[in-house]
């Protein structure tokens, strides 16, 4: 039986493609990964996000940024987070202003799909980013976010947050977001 090796790209071969293509894509070990759309919550989600933290920061050096703005993780990783936070200059790769090198926060709103990659690879990955401090995953299914920070190089702290009445405190760029407000028009599934 025949199998069909995965071709591996370089860095510079993603960069390339991924700049052309009408669609975006990560990058993780020489593999392309497609980003697909996300749902009406997932969308949802990520304005709120947007629209209470950018508010939060808009008299500060911090700046937000939407998923449409790559990230460099490493040489091995680039990723599209759904919000990004960056505190102070924006460090960028090159001329073309289109990968971030030092995000402060990252936050990922979880899809039934990249979840298990959100939690593992991802995280795992984005821990090897220096600048960043804070890591937050945002359930759409239920309210709960799940919230990481940097204690030093090593050692990352869960805060978990469960309620409407909770508020989400990020120490690293001064702001709270009551999670009410993240989760404002959000309709979760029928059990």
């Amino acid at each position: 039986m025949a199998s069909n090796p995965i071709t591996k790209v370089t860095a510079e071969e993603y960069l390339a493609l991924d700049r052309a293509a009408e669609f975006r894509s990560e990058f993780l070990d020489g593999e392309i990964i497609a980003m697909s759309g996300g749902s009406m919550r997932h969308a949802e989600l990520g304005a709120n996000l947007i629209g209470e933290v950018r508010a939060a920061l808009r008299k500060t050096q911090c700046r937000t940024y939407t998923s449409d703005f790559r990230v460099r993780v490493s040489s091995r990783m680039y990723a599209y987070p759904d919000v990004t936070v960056v505190c102070g200059k924006p460090l960028l790769a090159d001329n073309r202003e289109d990968i971030l090198l030092n995000p402060t926060v990252i936050f990922e709103v979880l899809s039934p799909s990249t979840e298990h990659y959100d939690r593992g690879v991802k995280f795992q990955r984005y821990r090897e980013v220096e600048s960043l401090q804070d890591y937050i995953l945002v359930a759409q299914d239920q309210i709960r976010i799940e919230h990481y920070t940097r204690s030093d190089e090593y050692t990352w702290t869960l805060r978990d947050y469960l309620h409407a009445e909770d508020v989400l405190k990020i120490a690293s760029i001064g702001v709270s977001v009551p999670l009410a407000s993240i989760y404002e028009r959000i309709e979760f599934p029928a059990e």
